[in-house]
């Protein structure tokens, strides 16, 4: 019900269907004002049984700063996880770029996109600015950081074999990517 509900701003009062009988009691993120229940926060409206809050973005979701670590799908990496956390709802998709002089750290100038990643990779990326107002500018310049997750050409999950490859295991043929190394290895 939280995402339907409209959002609301400090002191709006909650939407009629969120305090309809019995009287709900004011919870975390809003408060009782002579008798009406308002917003104390920007958020939706929730209510669970006799209870009625107001959820915030900072409960709903985490939001991209320099420095997070990131997981999305890439072409354009839709951002979908910020340091471990869910990101926000919101209409409005996140998304970053890794540009080419961000995917390794050595060998630059040899960096081909389409051995680094390919559409509907999932990629761990590390945020190096907030771009512009499209893009958060990404990096994968660094052992732990590039693609996660992939499927092979045949639709198969790929499998890790070098920070360079992965395998469809198979067909056991390989493909190129920008492997991020996994954790714990």
């Amino acid at each position: 019900m939280a995402s339907q509900a409209p959002l609301l701003v400090p002191g709006q009062p909650l939407p009629a269907s969120f305090i309809a009988p019995p009287l709900p009691q004011a919870g975390p993120g809003c408060y009782e004002y002579q008798g009406k229940i308002l917003a104390s926060v920007v958020g939706r409206p929730h209510r669970d049984g006799a209870v009625v809050s107001v959820i915030g973005k900072a409960e709903a979701g985490a939001v991209p700063d320099i420095g997070a670590v990131v997981i999305g799908q890439q072409a354009h990496i839709v951002i979908q996880i910020v340091n471990n956390r869910p990101v926000a709802e919101s209409s409005e998709e996140l998304t970053g770029v890794v540009r080419v002089a961000d995917i390794r750290l050595t060998e630059r100038d040899k960096v081909k996109i389409g051995e680094c990643f390919r559409l509907g990779d999932i990629v761990k990326a590390k945020v190096l600015s907030l771009g512009d107002a499209r893009s958060y500018y990404l990096s994968t310049a660094a052992n732990e950081l590039g693609v996660v997750y992939a499927t092979s050409e045949d639709g198969h999950p790929l499998l890790p074999v070098s920070y360079q490859e992965m395998e469809d295991p198979q067909t056991g043929k390989t493909e190129k990517r920008k492997v991020a190394k996994p954790e714990g290895v």
